[in-house]
């Protein structure tokens, strides 16, 4: 809660509850908030969050704002959300009197402040604050406790393609995966290694190998034949024992070792040359 204070000081706000009076007011009557950051909610998370009321009750009210005649809630989705699974008629509330740009600061700080956002959505979510506030990426990464790199790196991502952004929307890729991308900037050429991530289920050391390849294409072009990448098609089996290696080559990485690792993909068989240091102080030399 300190957080989430210091927050909205920072921005202008004063979202105080202390002393408000809490009205039960009508599910029914309270509409959704427009400048709502999250669009992805995890059912799991809301069905947990359900038991808990069901045990508990409902500890913490949502905040609304009185909109033509209507509540628009400004705080509170998840809480709002279970509360409706759970099929109550009244949830407990604060009524606030908020702008829009306060409205919209609020449910985006809120958010930012909660886990299970996906990066895309945090990215939308700093451009509306830099919008709103009119600020630049430094003095909303000051604001935010942040890097402004970090700031920097999530923006990026609202460059990219829209399927690109939909795919991480979706989680079907990571953030790590999206920015390999970014260096290809033609958009068409971004779109058509998604599909090869999808379709092959590429981690990110794949994907940006395969980066790595268009963009020296690209500076020194070559003939047709041989700009085109040598990808075979695998079946099902072979593509799971080729994941799965390179899964075991990532958690042997993970530790520490320095691996060397290199793939090729020949007509009759898809090889992998693995090079582990005897010891982690002769890899490291």
């Amino acid at each position: 809660m300190a957080v989430k204070d210091s927050f909205s000081r920072i921005f202008g706000l004063t979202d105080k509850t202390d002393n408000e009076e809490i009205k039960q007011i009508p599910v029914e009557e309270i509409v959704p908030n427009p400048y709502q950051p999250r669009t992805v909610f995890d059912d799991e998370k809301i069905d947990e969050l359900c038991q808990t009321i069901r045990t508990h009750g409902l500890i913490q009210p949502i905040v609304v704002r009185v909109r033509d005649g209507r509540y628009e809630l400004i705080a509170g989705e998840r809480r709002l959300r279970a509360t409706r699974k759970l099929g109550m008629e009244r949830i407990p509330a604060i009524v606030k009197e908020f702008n829009d740009s306060q409205t919209a600061s609020i449910a985006l700080i809120e958010n930012l402040q909660r886990e299970g956002l996906t990066a895309i959505e945090e990215a939308v979510a700093y451009q509306k604050l830099i919008d709103l506030h009119n600020l630049t990426q430094e003095s909303l990464a000051q604001r935010l406790g942040k890097g402004q790199s970090t700031i920097a790196n999530k923006l990026r991502l609202l460059h990219l393609p829209q399927g690109i952004q939909d795919a991480l929307l979706s989680r079907q890729v990571t953030e790590r995966h999206a920015r390999a991308l970014i260096p290809l900037k033609d958009p068409e050429l971004q779109n058509k290694v998604l599909l090869e991530i999808l379709e092959r289920e590429w981690n990110v050391k794949q994907t940006e190998v395969r980066v790595k390849q268009l963009l020296e294409l690209a500076e020194n072009p070559k003939s047709e034949k041989d700009a085109k990448p040598r990808w075979k098609a695998f079946s099902r089996d072979t593509r799971i024992a080729i994941n799965t290696v390179r899964q075991s080559i990532d958690m042997v990485i993970q530790t520490g070792l320095p691996v060397e690792t290199a793939e090729e993909d020949h007509d009759e068989f898809y090889q992998f040359t693995i090079r582990i240091p005897k010891n982690k102080e002769t890899g490291n030399k």
